[in-house]
């Protein structure tokens, strides 16, 4: 089944995988427990909740979160608690982790770490998914948030990763724009540069289930009305699934463009180890992080 909307995610998720685990790092945190209540209010999922207790306890009366069925786990520090709730889905407590009031560096640290087992040896990323109310499906972003400045290596598997996310959404074959600020090939620009890399790559197999191409601008990326009037022939062109952007800021920036000015829905999570990792910015919206758990449950 191909999913169309992000609430789909969610409604898959409740029909098929509520039995999943998630275990949050550092939840003393009003945003993170009102996801954690919409969560268990459509019974999406378990929790198991790492962090200062008094204080979960408290903010937890204070928006009306009924704690009688979530198990609360004190730990005094956000690094005590990010150990917490790795070793739990490391050992099988829990499925996967999330993220609550700490630093994605804090949480990633221990994650990474050789004890828990939970490195592929390959990139880890953030994937978002955006339904946008102007793009006539979803459309897939990466990396807005975890890799800096990706090489050509790693883009090859931020792309792997992105594909893998589109095959879960139902996307058959995602096709795979590689943007830049413009969709011809320049030396003085790298990204353009390897943006043709990639989608050679993909022509010759080496990268695989999926249409890769560019370099593409933005504009001849996702509007077929754009790539013509530029004369650009390509199945990819106005029509893309996914999109891999050049660096963090260029990701981060239409990432935050997207949500505030576009009114966009988002669903993110970090992809890439044995388990996703359910991470938003510490800015968005209880739904947002709702969402976030259901497309990462999803990915589990």
């Amino acid at each position: 089944m191909k999913i169309e909307n992000i609430r789909q995610i969610i409604e898959l998720v409740k029909n098929e995988h509520r039995s999943k685990t998630i275990a949050v790092a550092a939840a003393e945190d009003d945003v993170v427990l009102k996801a954690v209540q919409k969560a268990k209010e459509i019974d999406l999922c378990n929790f198991i909740l790492y962090g200062d207790k008094t204080k979960i306890q408290h903010i937890s009366e204070e928006i009306g979160l009924d704690t009688t069925n979530i198990e609360i786990r004190d730990a005094s520090t956000p690094l005590e608690a990010a150990k917490g709730a790795i070793q739990a889905v490391a050992n099988g407590e829990a499925d996967l982790p999330m993220k609550g009031k700490l630093n994605t560096s804090e949480i990633l640290s221990v994650y990474l770490k050789d004890e828990y087992g939970l490195k592929t040896g390959k990139t880890m990323n953030l994937v978002c998914v955006f339904e946008i109310p102007r793009y006539h499906k979803l459309l897939i972003i990466s990396d807005a948030g975890m890799v800096i400045a990706p090489t050509l290596e790693q883009k090859v598997d931020i792309i792997n990763n992105a594909v893998s996310v589109a095959h879960k959404l139902g996307i058959e074959t995602p096709k795979v724009a590689v943007v830049g600020a413009l969709e011809q090939v320049n030396p003085k620009m790298p990204a353009t540069v390897e943006a043709a890399i990639l989608a050679q790559m993909n022509r010759r197999g080496q990268i695989k289930g999926c249409i890769v191409d560019g370099p593409f601008a933005m504009d001849n990326a996702i509007s077929k009305e754009a790539a013509t009037h530029k004369g650009i022939n390509s199945e990819v062109a106005g029509d893309a699934d996914i999109l891999i952007m050049p660096d963090i800021e260029a990701g981060n920036i239409l990432y935050k463009t997207l949500v505030y000015f576009a009114d966009a829905k988002l669903a993110s999570s970090i992809v890439g180890g044995k388990k996703p990792v359910v991470l938003t910015s510490r800015a968005d919206s209880d739904e947002s992080k709702l969402n976030a758990m259901a497309f990462s449950i999803l990915m589990s």
